[in-house]
C-alpha cells in the first residue's frame, strides 16, 4: 500500500533543480537528464560554457551529513593518492555537501566511459590492483558514522523488516522458518572465520558502478561505502561456473596483492554475502515502498509468484553455505 503523502523526491521539479543548481554558483543552461538511479534522485545538468554537471539529490533522511561527509572524505582520500575516482566538487566554501530547500546535494564533474568488460580476465587484474590500492587506504583507519555490512544490518535487520510485512500468508511460515535457519547458519559461518578484519570498502562494487576510460576503471558512487570485510568488493565482480570463478579470483588476486595483502580465510564468506545481499535487497525495497517510484517500477514485488522465486532462491543459497569455498579447490 503506498501513502496519500505526496514523497519528498516529488518535489524535484525541473525548475526546481535547476534553480539549486543556479544557487550553488552555477549557471544552468536548461538542459537536464535525469539518470539511472532509484535510491537517490540524480541528474545530468548542462552548464553555460562549460560541461555538464552531476547532480545527486540524497534521499532524505537515509544518511546523516556525518555519513555522507564520510563517504566524501573516503573519496578526497582515494583521490590524493592518485587512485582514479569521481569526488564531489568542493565549493568556495570547502564544502562538498550542498543545500537545495529540505535536500541535501552534491555535485559531480561529468565522466565518460563504457562498463567494462569484466569477462576479460585482464581486465581483472587491473581491476584487482586497484581494489587493492582503495583498500590500502580503506584499511587505514574506520568509518566512526556508516553501517557494517554484518549478519545483523543486512541479514536479521532485513528479515525482520521484510517478514511481517510483505510475504503472502501462504509463504509466512515457509519463509519464516528457513529465514530463521538461514540466519542461524550466517551467524555460525561468519563465527567460524578467523581474523576477519572489517575496512572501509566501496559495498556496492559491480560493474555499473565501474568506468572504463583510456585504459583505466574510474570508480563511481560510494553511496554504499560501509564498513565490511575486503571480500565484499571482490565477490561481485565473479561470475560463471566454478571454474570460471577460480580463474577470475586468480587474476584479481594477483593484481590486489601487489599493493595490500588479502586474507584468504574471507574466501569462505563469499556465499554468506552474497545470502546477505539477496536478503538486503528485499528489505531495501520494502523500505522504500512509500515512494512511488518504487510501486511503479518493482510491480512484482508483491507477487506470490517473486516470493516463491526467493524462497528457492534462499534454499539454494542455504545449500551453497555448507559447499566448499573458492579457497580450498586447487587453482
Amino acid at each position: 500500500m503506498t501513502s496519500a503523502i505526496a514523497h519528498p523526491f516529488e518535489t524535484l521539479t525541473p525548475d526546481f533543480i535547476l534553480n539549486a543548481i543556479d544557487q550553488n554558483g552555477y549557471v544552468s543552461d536548461g538542459r537536464m537528464l535525469a539518470l539511472n538511479s532509484y535510491e537517490n534522485r540524480v541528474y545530468q545538468v548542462g552548464i553555460e560554457e562549460s560541461e555538464p554537471l552531476i547532480a545527486k539529490f540524497y534521499r532524505p533522511e537515509r544518511w546523516s551529513d556525518e555519513q555522507i561527509l564520510e563517504e566524501h572524505t573516503f573519496c578526497f582520500e582515494l583521490v590524493e593518492r592518485d587512485i582514479p575516482v569521481v569526488p564531489p566538487i568542493v565549493n568556495g566554501d570547502g564544502n562538498s555537501l550542498l543545500r537545495a530547500g529540505e535536500f541535501r546535494l552534491a555535485l559531480f564533474p561529468r565522466r565518460g566511459g563504457r562498463t567494462p568488460d569484466i569477462d576479460d580476465l585482464d581486465n581483472l587484474l587491473i581491476l584487482g590492483r586497484l581494489l587493492g590500492r582503495i583498500h590500502l587506504v580503506g584499511a587505514q583507519r574506520p568509518f566512526t558514522q556508516r553501517r557494517s555490512i554484518d549478519c545483523q544490518t543486512f541479514g536479521h535487520d532485513a528479515v525482520a523488516l521484510v517478514g511481517g510485512n510483505f510475504i503472502p500468508a501462504e509463504l509466512q511460515e515457509a519463509y519464516d522458518t528457513l529465514a530463521s535457519d538461514l540466519l542461524d547458519k550466517l551467524d555460525a559461518v561468519f563465527a567460524s572465520v578467523n581474523n576477519i578484519q572489517s575496512i572501509r570498502v566501496h559495498g556496492d562494487c559491480h560493474s555499473g558502478n565501474i568506468l572504463w576510460r583510456d585504459d583505466t576503471p574510474h570508480f563511481v558512487d560510494f553511496d554504499d561505502a560501509a564498513m565490511a570485510p575486503a571480500v565484499q568488493d571482490i565477490w561481485m565482480l565473479l561470475s560463471g561456473d566454478e571454474q570460471r570463478q577460480r580463474a577470475q579470483l586468480s587474476e584479481i588476486l594477483e593484481g590486489y596483492e601487489e599493493f595490500h595483502e588479502f586474507n584468504l580465510a574471507e574466501l569462505q564468506l563469499v556465499e554468506a554475502l552474497r545470502t546477505l545481499r539477496l536478503l538486503h535487497y528485499n528489505a531495501w525495497l520494502a523500505a522504500r515502498w512509500e515512494d512511488p517510484a518504487f510501486p511503479r517500477t518493482f510491480t512484482w514485488f508483491n507477487s506470490p509468484r517473486y516470493w516463491e522465486q526467493h524462497i528457492l532462491d534462499l534454499r539454494e543459497q542455504y545449500a551453497a553455505l555448507d559447499e566448499p569455498s573458492l579457497a580450498t579447490f586447487s587453482g
